[in-house]
C-alpha cells in the first residue's frame, strides 16, 4: 500500500503532466489569435514541443498504453485520422495542409502498424498452440 504522500505526489506529478499537454497544445493552436509576428512562430512551436513531449510521457502511462494498445482503439485512429489526413490535404491550402495531413497520416500508419502488430502476435499464439 502507498503511503499518503507518495499518493500525493503522484497526483501532483500527473496533474503538472497533463496540464502541460493541454497548456501546449493551446499554446501551438492560440497563439496566432494573441499574438504576431515571429512571437507567433515561437510561441506556436514551442507549445507544439511541449505538447509532443508531454503527450509521450502521458501515452507511456499502462493505463493509457493498455487503451491505445486495444484493436477498437487502433482501428478507430486509422480511419479517422487517415480521413482527417486526406480530408486536410485537399482542404487546406500551401505548406500547413501539406505538413497537417503528414502528421496526421504519420498518426494513421502508425496504428496501421499497430494492427498488423497485433495480428501476427495473435497468428504466432495460434500456430503455436497448434
Amino acid at each position: 500500500m502507498r503511503s499518503p504522500f507518495a499518493a500525493v505526489r503522484k497526483f501532483v506529478a500527473d496533474l503538472l503532466l497533463w496540464s502541460f499537454f493541454v497548456g501546449g497544445l493551446a499554446a501551438s493552436t492560440a497563439a496566432g489569435q494573441v499574438l504576431d509576428g515571429s512571437r507567433k512562430d515561437i510561441a506556436g512551436g514551442l507549445g507544439a514541443v511541449v505538447a509532443l513531449i508531454a503527450g509521450s510521457r502521458i501515452a507511456k502511462k499502462p493505463k493509457i498504453k493498455a487503451f491505445l494498445g486495444r484493436p477498437g482503439t487502433l482501428w478507430f485512429l486509422f480511419l479517422f485520422n487517415g480521413g482527417t489526413a486526406a480530408a486536410m490535404y485537399l482542404t487546406v491550402d500551401g505548406i500547413k495542409g501539406i505538413l497537417a495531413s503528414a502528421m496526421m497520416g504519420l498518426v494513421s500508419l502508425g496504428a496501421a502498424g499497430g494492427l498488423v502488430a497485433e495480428r501476427r502476435k495473435r497468428r504466432a499464439i495460434v500456430s503455436g498452440a497448434a
